[in-house]
C-alpha cells in the first residue's frame, strides 16, 4: 500500500468515528385545538394544580384519623439515684419525674430501673368537630379540583391566544414579503428608465429607498413572528425552531353562529370562587363546633421495676432492671377550656368577616364578567363590519397600484404615485388578513368570556 492510500485511508476512519450531527426534522404542524391539548399536558402550571390535589386529598385523610384511638407506648430502662423530697413542681420540661416516698437519704448511689406500658385514648363523640373538619378538608380538595379547571382553561385561552397571534405574524410577514418583491420589480423597472435617460435619476433614489422602507418592514414582522412562535413554544413544549402551525380555518371567515348561553355561574373563574366560599363556610361551621368539651375515655396498664429499696438500701446485681409491679388504669376524662371563648369568637368573627368578603368577590366577578360578554360581542360585531370591508379596500388598492404603475411607464406619473400605490396596497392586504383572524380571536374573547372554549376549538380546527 502506498502512502498515499494510507493517508487516504486513515481520513476515511477519521470521518467514520465523526459523531454524525442530524438535523431535526421539524415537528409536524400543529393545529390550535393540538397545541391546547399540549399545553394542557406539558404546561408546569398544570402540573402545579395536580399536586396540589394530592395533598388536599391527603389531608382528608389526615382529619379522618382524628377519629382513629390513640395508642401509646413505652420501654424505658434506666440507672440512676433514688433521693426524692417533698414539695411542688411546677409543670416543665427539664427536671425528671420521680415517684416514691422520701427515704431521707442524699447520696449517688444508683439502682436499676425499668417501666413498660401503654396507653389507649378515644375520645367516644365531639359534637361533630372531627366530621367538621373532615368537610373543611374535602372542601379544601374540591376547591383544588376547581383551581386545576380554572388553570387548565386559562392555559387553554392563553395557548389559543398565542395560537392566533402568530398565525396574524405570519400573515403580516407573507403581506410585507410580497411589498418587498413589488418595491424590488419597481426598482428595476425605474432604473431600466433611468438608464435609458428616460427617467430623471432621483426616482431610481426614490425606488431604492422605498425598496429598502419594504425590508425594514418585512424584519420587523420576522421579528414579531419569532416572538411569538416563542411564546407559543414555552405553551406546546416544542422549540421554536421546529414549531409549525397549521389552520387553513383560520385564514377564512367564520360563519356567523348563535352567541353561546351565557351563566357567569359556568365560568371556571366563578366555580373557583364558589368552591373558596364553600370552604370558608366549612371552616367558620369548624370553629363554631370548636368550644365544646372534650370527652376522652382512656386505658393504660404499665409496669415498673426499681433496685431501690424504702429503708434506702440498694438491691445488688440486675434487680429493677425486669418490670415485676404492675397497675392498670380506666378512666374517663373531661377537659373544656373556659378561657378560649373569646379567642374563639374573635376567630369566629375573622371568618365571618372572609366569608362575607369572599362572597362579595364574587359578586364583583359576575359583573365583571357581565360587563366583558356585552364588551365581546360589540368587538365581535365590529370585527365582521371591518372584515366585510377590508377585501373591497384590497382591490382598490390593487387597481391602484396597477394604475399607477401604467401612468408611470406612460409617462404621465410619478414614481411617488408608484410608492405609495405600493405601501397603500401592502397595508390593505396586512389588514385584510389581519380582519378574518381578528374575528377569530373576538370569538375566542366571547368563548372565554363564556368559560367554554372547546366548541371554538373545534370550529377552528376544521
Amino acid at each position: 500500500m502506498t502512502s498515499t492510500d494510507s493517508v487516504m485511508a486513515l481520513i476515511i476512519i477519521l470521518v467514520l468515528r465523526l459523531p454524525i450531527f442530524a438535523q431535526e426534522s421539524p415537528s409536524p404542524p400543529l393545529t390550535i385545538q393540538q397545541a391546547v391539548a399540549s399545553a394542557i399536558q406539558n404546561y408546569p402550571a398544570v402540573k402545579v394544580s395536580q399536586e396540589q390535589i394530592n395533598a388536599a386529598a391527603a389531608a382528608i385523610d389526615l382529619a379522618r384519623t382524628a377519629y382513629i384511638p390513640r395508642i401509646d407506648s413505652i420501654v424505658q430502662v434506666n440507672r440512676a439515684t433514688r433521693n426524692n423530697v417533698f414539695g411542688i413542681l411546677l409543670p416543665q420540661g427539664v427536671l425528671p419525674s420521680m415517684s416514691g416516698p422520701v427515704i431521707g437519704t442524699n447520696n449517688f448511689g444508683t439502682v436499676w430501673g425499668s417501666a413498660v406500658g401503654g396507653l389507649v385514648t378515644w375520645e367516644p363523640f365531639d359534637f361533630g368537630l372531627r366530621g367538621a373538619n373532615v368537610s373543611v378538608a374535602r372542601a379544601s380538595r374540591a376547591r383544588a379540583e376547581t383551581t386545576l379547571e380554572r388553570t387548565q382553561f386559562d392555559v387553554s385561552v392563553a395557548t389559543a391566544d398565542a395560537y392566533l397571534t402568530l398565525l396574524a405574524a405570519q400573515a403580516t410577514v407573507s403581506a410585507a414579503q410580497a411589498g418587498v418583491d413589488r418595491s424590488d420589480v419597481l426598482l428595476r423597472s425605474v432604473r431600466a428608465l433611468t438608464d435609458a435617460q428616460l427617467r430623471p435619476g432621483a426616482d431610481a433614489s426614490r425606488a431604492e429607498a422605498e425598496l429598502a422602507f419594504a425590508r425594514t418592514q418585512l424584519a420587523q414582522a420576522q421579528e414579531a413572528a419569532e416572538v411569538a412562535k416563542a411564546v407559543l413554544s414555552q405553551f406546546v413544549g416544542i422549540q421554536p425552531a421546529q414549531l409549525a402551525v397549521s389552520a387553513p380555518n383560520l385564514l377564512q371567515l367564520p360563519l356567523e353562529q348563535t352567541a353561546p348561553a351565557f351563566d357567569t355561574a359556568r365560568n371556571p373563574i366563578t366555580v373557583e370562587q364558589s368552591a373558596l366560599i364553600q370552604q370558608k363556610r366549612a371552616e367558620l361551621n369548624a370553629l363554631e363546633k370548636s368550644y365544646v368539651p372534650r370527652f376522652t375515655a382512656q386505658a393504660a396498664a404499665y409496669a415498673r421495676g426499681t433496685g431501690a429499696n424504702l429503708d434506702g438500701t440498694r438491691q445488688t446485681g440486675l434487680n429493677g432492671l425486669a418490670p415485676d409491679t404492675q397497675n392498670y388504669a380506666l378512666g374517663f376524662t373531661i377537659t373544656f377550656p373556659l378561657m378560649d371563648f373569646a379567642s374563639v369568637h374573635a376567630r369566629e368573627a375573622e371568618q365571618s368577616a372572609t366569608l362575607r368578603a369572599e362572597t362579595a368577590r364574587y359578586e364583583q366577578m359576575t359583573t365583571d364578567l357581565t360587563a366583558q360578554w356585552d364588551a365581546a360581542q360589540s368587538a365581535l360585531a365590529g370585527s365582521r363590519s371591518v372584515a366585510a370591508n377590508t377585501p373591497v379596500q384590497r382591490s382598490s388598492a390593487a387597481a391602484a397600484v396597477q394604475q399607477a404603475t401604467a401612468r408611470y411607464q406612460s409617462g404621465l406619473g410619478t414614481v411617488v404615485e408608484v410608492a405609495d400605490a405600493q405601501r397603500l396596497l401592502t397595508q390593505a392586504e396586512i389588514d385584510d388578513s389581519l380582519a378574518r383572524l381578528n374575528i377569530w380571536r373576538s370569538l375566542l374573547h366571547v368563548a372565554t368570556v363564556s368559560g367554554d372554549i372547546h366548541p371554538f376549538l373545534t370550529e377552528a380546527s376544521r
